[in-house]
């Protein structure tokens, strides 16, 4: 009686490497939480590059795109085969280019052009007219909803999987701000008419005096850097200040970084901001 034994050619499982384009992502904790996810697949080993956006995943011969792809939507997020394997074509048969920052601009110029009007009402008391507040709060909505959305989408997901990341700061203070402004109103004495709100360098307590014309101005900023960011490729922690305590104003990578809050005091003040370090001594 003779036995056969599996010879090890046969006994190995065949693995296929796939690459996959990934969406959604907004930080690195994004990448290991989809990571994550398709490692718990049965023989599939996968890497996720934040910067790039692509997943690097290799899967036995049994697993199959699909099922891939299903494991990174259940986690929140968009998967697809690489932009090279599926990119449109123009009428010429040629691939044509797709910008992924298409959207992210639509929003920010959107967002601009109504968040402009909002911030030179609420800071110049001379074009603030009567019912000037009620024309901010309808001009400020789109940008706090519609222009404010992929943080909240994102911010969303996270919660979901009992995570944080920097969408939801934003998209907890842009909500809070806006919240707070409303309640100041129609609960306070920010929706009187003939009321006005001065300038200054300082912000007062008081619902009446709610300093919200800049909060819309936020939303375009944030935008802007987060286009800039896909643009950038997760590079911008490698610039020349890279090292520096920015407090302080030393270190290998200052180059003679000043604080932002003192050099914006000297510019508008003049000398040393009450309460912050001293300025390093030059040796």
């Amino acid at each position: 009686m003779s036995t056969t034994t599996p010879t090890s050619e046969s006994a190995a499982t065949t693995t296929t490497p796939v690459a996959l384009a990934i969406g959604g992502m907004t930080c690195a904790s994004c990448a290991m939480r989809i990571e994550k996810k398709l490692n718990k697949l049965e023989g599939v080993t996968a890497t996720v590059n934040y910067a790039t956006e692509q997943a690097k995943v290799t899967a036995p011969e049994g697993v199959s795109v699909d099922e891939l792809i299903a494991a990174v939507e259940s986690a929140g997020y968009t998967a697809a085969l690489p932009r090279q394997a599926r990119a449109a074509t123009d009428e010429a048969g040629e691939p044509t280019e797709i910008d992924e920052t298409a959207s992210l601009r639509t929003r920010l110029y959107a967002a601009l052009g109504l968040a402009v009007p909002v911030i030179v009402l609420a800071m110049i008391p001379s074009f603030q007219f009567d019912g000037w507040q009620w024309l901010s709060l309808t001009l400020t909505a789109p940008v706090v909803t519609w222009g404010a959305w992929p943080f909240h989408r994102a911010a969303w997901v996270n919660a979901k999987h009992a995570a944080a990341t920097m969408d939801t700061l934003i998209s907890i203070g842009v909500t809070a701000a806006f919240g707070w402004s409303l309640y100041a109103l129609f609960f306070g004495t920010a929706g009187e008419i003939g009321m006005t709100h001065g300038f200054s360098w300082t912000a007062e307590r008081g619902a009446g005096d709610l300093p919200r014309g800049g909060r819309p101005g936020l939303r375009p900023g944030q935008a802007g850097a987060r286009g800039l960011g896909r643009r950038g490729g997760g590079a911008a922690g490698a610039g020349p200040g890279h090292g520096c305590d920015r407090r302080r104003g030393v270190g290998p990578g200052c180059h003679g970084h000043v604080h932002r809050a003192d050099l914006w005091w000297r510019r508008l003040v003049g000398g040393h901001r009450p309460g912050s370090p001293s300025p390093p001594t030059q040796q």
